[in-house]
């Protein structure tokens, strides 16, 4: 597996209006013309095979759970044009009712407390499941990034989540995360399905305090640094964050030490692991460094067969393309005319 996330087409509309308050027209607009068939055609020259597309639940249904078919329809649109370009498509339920993986670093989600709120989600995927479950390529991700307040609690609702879309899509590969945002560390924790076409999916970001440096949207002292990569990270005592920070050295063989409980996992169950999401933010380290993260990372990926979907496809600050974000209007690796960044891109293609 080699693909790219679509995320803000369906999903995270609110971040894309952020960056680009004068270029979106409304959000049934953006979902009608932000990507499309000449997207899925250019990821599939580039040499990949899948497209994720992250969908957020209230996109598509109401406040009474009713699906908007008028949406469904664009959805449709888009998950068979994919398909009729020779891609795969893995359908995640980025946001679900109770759950928000940003919200998540600072409160507990009601999904994981409150019995009713899961039902929510289990009555949302009864509805994806039906409707795209028997399409051929197509792969169901019940929940990005989920934040349990235990690893029990989550393998005992991925558990519900997963019997409730193979009842109605026996066919269709389910892609399970492992808790706490897809970490890797957490497979430690995971335990395997009773089912043989599960894909077995984490996140990787490691280290955190390179890979989101000077995000807006984190507040914490120690993601304000000019860290370059590979480095060697201080702590700082004066540093207070919830997420997970590993100070040190980082380097390739760190990177790949990051990644043995996932290895261990695959080995010990024998089932297949993919890297669903993986990116540098685009407005902290600088390019020499972001390229060398990327490449190591992607060097260990093809030593140990992993399969990847790159986090992101067009802007939401990681973009291989950048359009209609200001804050990257200047960025000299999106200074030609087709705004894509060639060095990141070319290094994708080969891995």
């Amino acid at each position: 597996m080699r693909g790219v996330n679509w995320g803000g087409w369906f999903s995270q509309i609110d971040a894309i209006a952020e960056k680009d308050s004068c270029g979106i027209r409304g959000e049934r607009e953006h979902m009608r013309s932000f990507l499309g068939i000449e997207d899925a055609k250019r990821v599939a020259e580039w040499g990949f095979d899948h497209i994720r597309l992250p969908l957020d639940w209230f996109n598509a249904f109401d406040s009474q759970l009713r699906p908007d078919e008028g949406i469904f329809g664009l959805l449709d649109k888009a998950i068979d044009g994919i398909i009729e370009s020779g891609l795969r498509v893995i359908l995640d339920l980025h946001k679900c009712p109770g759950h928000d993986f940003l919200e998540g670093t600072v409160k507990e989600q009601a999904f994981f407390a409150d019995e009713r709120v899961e039902r929510d989600c289990l009555r949302i995927w009864a509805c994806l499941a039906e409707r795209y479950g028997s399409k051929p390529g197509i792969m169901l991700e019940p929940l990005n990034e989920p934040v349990a307040p235990s690893a029990e609690r989550w393998n005992a609702a991925k558990g519900r989540l997963a019997a409730e879309i193979r009842g109605r899509a026996p066919k269709a590969t389910i892609v399970i995360g492992s808790n706490l945002w897809n970490c890797a560390e957490e497979f430690g924790e995971l335990t395997p399905l009773d089912d043989d076409k599960v894909i077995y999916s984490f996140h990787f970001y490691n280290p955190l305090v390179f890979t989101h440096q000077r995000a807006p949207w984190i507040s914490s002292r120690a993601f304000m640094r000019s860290l370059p990569y590979p480095g060697t990270y201080p702590a700082n005592e004066r540093d207070s964050t919830r997420l997970a920070v590993d100070w040190g050295r980082w380097d390739r063989d760190r990177l790949e030490s990051a990644l043995e409980p996932v290895i261990r996992f695959r080995e010990r169950y024998g089932v297949p692991v993919a890297c669903n999401e993986f990116g540098v933010y685009m407005g902290g380290p600088d390019q020499e460094s972001r390229l060398a993260w990327t490449r190591d990372l992607l060097g260990i990926f093809r030593k140990y067969d992993i399969g990847w979907s790159y986090w992101n496809y067009k802007n939401l600050d990681f973009g291989i393309i950048s359009v209609g974000e200001d804050l990257f209007a200047d960025s000299p690796q999106y200074a030609n005319c087709e705004r894509t960044d060639m060095q990141l891109l070319d290094i994708l293609k080969s891995g």
